[in-house]
C-alpha cells in the first residue's frame, strides 16, 4: 500500500512530462527517490528504539512528539547516538549508490512517444489504485487488517512503520468526529447511561450542560479551607517502588493513606494531568489539554476552588508550552503557571528543564508566601527528571546502576526529591492545613503481548496530611478516584463532574478504564473488555499479570464502548463542566 502511494507521483512525471523536458524530469524523479527511500530508510531505523520504547510501531507519539524538536533533538542526541550513526550512514551509502547509477534511467521512457506514456497513465493507474486500496471489499484495506491476533507484539510486527505514522495523523481527526464509526455504534443516551452505573455516579440527566455534575458530601466536615498540593511523578510504575529505588515514598507510606491498585488512564502525560487535574479519562484521539474545545470552560480542581477563593497554580520545571499545558491550565482558571524561565540560579537544568529539587523548593517558597497572606491554594506540581535521557545532578544519590542514565537511577533522584519536598515542608506552617497528593502520571513503558498490558499501568499514590490515617487501600482505583478521594478530605460539601468517586464513598465500584494507543480496556475487578478500533470487542480474566481470553461478556464489552462514545460526546458537546 505505501509503495503504491508514494509511485503516485513517479507515474504523473512519467506519463505527461514533454519530451522537452525530459533532462529535468530525470534529474527530478531521481532526487525524489533518493528522498524518499532515504526518508524510508530513515523511519525502519527509528523504528528499532522506538520498538524497544513502547514495544508499538512508530504511531501517534512519534507524530506528537515532532510538535517540540529541541527537546526531542536533545532526547536523540543523548539517547541514540549509535543508532541515529547507522541510519546516516546507511542513507549516505544508499544516496551516493542510487545516484551514481540513475544518472540516465529514466530518459528512456521520457523519451517515449508523449501518447504512449499517456495512453499507459490509466491502467497503471488503475493498479496503484488497487494497490493502495488493497481491498475488493465495501472497506479498502487499513491498519486494523493487522490486528487479528490477541499478541499484540505479532499485530505490531504486521504493520508497516511509515503506514502507521501516516495512519495516525489521519486517523487523529476522524476520532473526535466519528469515534462511533471507527469504535461501534451506540446512542449517546445509552453511554451516557451505562457509564453512570458502572461509575456509580448518579448525576443531572443527559440534557443537562453538565451530565456527571453532583453535589458530594464530605465525609470530613471542616470548617478551614485546607490547602491542595498534587505532586505528579513523571513515568513512575509501581514496579519500581522498592526500598533501594523509592526510600522516601516508602517512608511516607507509613503515615499516609496509601493505594496499592491505582492504575493510569493511559500511557501519556496529557492523560495523567487530566485524571489528577479535571477527573477526566482518556477520550479517544489527542488528550483533552491538546484539543480545542476544552481550552477554556473545561472543569479542573481550579474552577472548583476558585470561587471558594483559592489560589491556583501548576508548577513546572521545564517549559509549559509542552503539551499544550501552560494554555490548557491558564485557560480552564489557573490563576498562575510556574515554568523554567521563571526560576533564579537553578542548582541543575538538564534536557527537559530545572531538577526536581528545584521544583520541590519552589513548591515550597510559594506555598510558604501564600499561606503568610492568609490565601488558601490548590497547586499541581508536576516533575520532570525521570524522563529519557535521564540527566539527574551528580552527587544526589548513591545509584542503584552506577556509572549510568537509566531509570531506575532517575527515579531514584525523583524519589530523593520528594523527601526534600516533605522534609522542608514538614518544618513550614502551611504543611498542617494542606492535604498533599502523590502519584504518578503513567508507567516509563507500557509493554508486553497482551492485546492492553494491564500490569504496566499499574501506578504508585499516597494522600497524606493533617487527619489522615495511615492505611493501606487495597481496592481498583483509578486516577480520578483518587482526585475525588483528595477533595473529599478537603473536608466541604462541593459540586463537581470528576468521573471517579471518593473511597470513603458508600458506593465505589471497583473499576478502571485504561487507553493504550488505539485500544482501550475497561476492567472491573479481574474481568477487562477490550474494545479495538472496526473489530469485535474481547473479554479477557486479568490472571498473574495477564490477559487471558474467556467467552465474551456482553455487557462489559458494551460498557466499554459506552466509555469511548460517552467520553467523546462529553469533549465533543462541552459538557464536562
Amino acid at each position: 500500500m505505501v509503495a503504491s502511494m508514494l509511485l503516485v507521483i513517479p507515474l504523473i512525471v512519467l506519463s505527461f512530462s514533454p519530451k522537452s523536458l525530459a533532462k529535468v524530469s530525470n534529474l527530478f524523479l531521481r532526487l525524489y527517490f533518493v528522498f524518499v527511500l532515504s526518508f524510508l530508510i530513515y523511519i525502519e531505523n527509528a523504528t528499532f528504539p522506538f520498538f524497544t520504547q513502547y514495544d508499538v510501531r512508530p504511531n501517534f507519539k512519534f507524530v506528537e512528539y515532532l510538535e517540540y524538536p529541541i527537546e526531542v533533538f536533545n532526547m536523540i542526541i543523548a539517547d541514540y547516538k549509535l543508532a541515529l550513526s547507522i541510519a546516516f550512514v546507511m542513507i549516505g551509502l544508499f544516496a551516493w549508490f542510487f545516484l551514481a547509477k540513475t544518472k540516465e534511467s529514466f530518459l528512456s521512457i521520457l523519451e517515449a512517444s508523449l501518447l504512449k506514456r499517456v495512453l499507459l497513465f490509466l491502467p497503471l493507474a488503475l493498479i496503484l489504485f488497487i494497490g493502495i486500496r488493497s481491498s475488493f471489499g465495501h472497506r479498502a484495506a487499513n491498519i486494523s487488517d493487522a490486528m487479528y491476533s490477541t499478541n499484540r507484539i505479532v499485530n505490531e510486527v504486521t504493520k508497516n512503520s511509515l503506514y502507521s505514522i501516516g495512519y495516525a495523523i489521519y486517523a487523529d481527526k476522524k476520532y473526535e468526529t466519528k469515534a462511533v464509526e471507527i469504535y461501534g455504534k451506540m446512542s449517546t443516551d445509552e453511554a451516557m447511561r451505562r457509564m453512570k452505573n458502572t461509575l456509580g455516579i448518579q448525576g443531572n440527566d443527559f440534557n443537562a450542560s453538565s451530565v456527571f455534575s453532583r453535589l458530594e458530601k464530605t465525609h470530613f466536615p471542616s470548617q478551614k479551607k485546607k490547602n491542595l498540593v498534587i505532586f505528579l511523578q513523571e513515568s513512575l510504575g509501581y514496579q519500581f517502588i522498592r526500598p533501594e529505588i523509592t526510600p522516601q515514598l516508602l517512608k511516607l507510606k507509613k503515615e499516609a493513606l496509601w493505594f496499592s491498585e491505582t492504575y493510569s488512564n493511559g500511557t501519556r502525560s496529557v492523560r495523567g494531568i487530566a485524571g489528577v487535574t479535571a477527573g477526566f479519562l482518556a477520550v479517544p484521539g489527542k488528550g483533552v489539554l491538546k484539543r480545542n474545545k476544552s481550552q477554556n470552560n473545561f472543569f479542573t480542581f481550579s474552577s472548583l476552588l476558585k470561587p471558594l477563593g483559592y489560589h491556583t497554580m501548576f508548577l513546572y520545571g521545564g517549559e509549559a508550552r509542552f503539551d499544550n499545558m501552560r494554555s490548557w491550565f491558564l485557560g480552564n482558571g489557573f490563576d498562575e503557571v510556574v515554568e523554567e524561565k521563571d526560576y533564579t540560579n537553578p542548582k541543575f537544568v538538564s534536557t527537559w528543564g530545572v531538577s526536581d529539587e528545584d521544583l520541590a523548593a519552589k513548591g515550597n517558597a510559594r506555598f510558604s508566601a501564600l499561606y503568610a497572606q492568609k490565601k488558601p491554594f490548590a497547586a499541581l506540581m508536576f516533575s520532570s527528571s525521570n524522563h529519557s535521557p535521564f540527566d539527574i545532578p551528580p552527587g544526589r544519590i548513591e545509584p542503584v546502576k552506577k556509572g549510568e542514565r537509566c531509570v531506575e537511577n532517575a527515579i531514584q533522584y525523583a524519589d530523593y526529591a520528594i523527601g526534600l519536598f516533605f522534609d522542608e515542608a514538614k518544618k513550614l506552617p502551611y504543611y498542617k492545613e494542606t492535604i498533599f497528593v502523590v502519584i504518578a502520571d503513567h508507567n516509563i513503558r507500557v509493554y508486553g503481548d497482551d492485546a492492553v498490558p494491564v500490569d504496566m499501568f499499574h501506578i504508585p499514590a499516597l494522600i497524606l496530611g493533617n487527619g489522615v490515617e495511615a492505611s493501606v487501600y487495597d481496592k481498583l482505583t483509578s486516577q480520578t478516584d483518587v482526585l475525588a478521594t483528595a477533595i473529599d478530605l478537603l473536608g466541604k460539601d462541593l459540586k463537581y463532574p470528576i468521573l471517579g468517586k471518593s473511597i470513603f464513598s458508600d458506593v465505589k465500584n471497583e473499576v478502571n478504564l485504561m487507553q493504550f494507543n488505539e485500544s482501550y480496556a475497561l476492567r472491573i475487578g479481574d474481568k477487562v473488555a477490550v474494545v479495538r478500533p472496526r473489530k469485535l470487542a474481547e473479554t479477557f480474566m486479568y490472571v498473574d499479570k495477564h490477559l487471558v481470553p474467556t467467552s465474551h461478556d456482553v455487557e462489559l464489552e458494551k460498557n466499554a464502548l459506552a466509555f469511548i462514545i460517552g467520553l467523546n460526546h462529553l469533549y465533543s458537546k462541552q459538557l464536562f463542566r
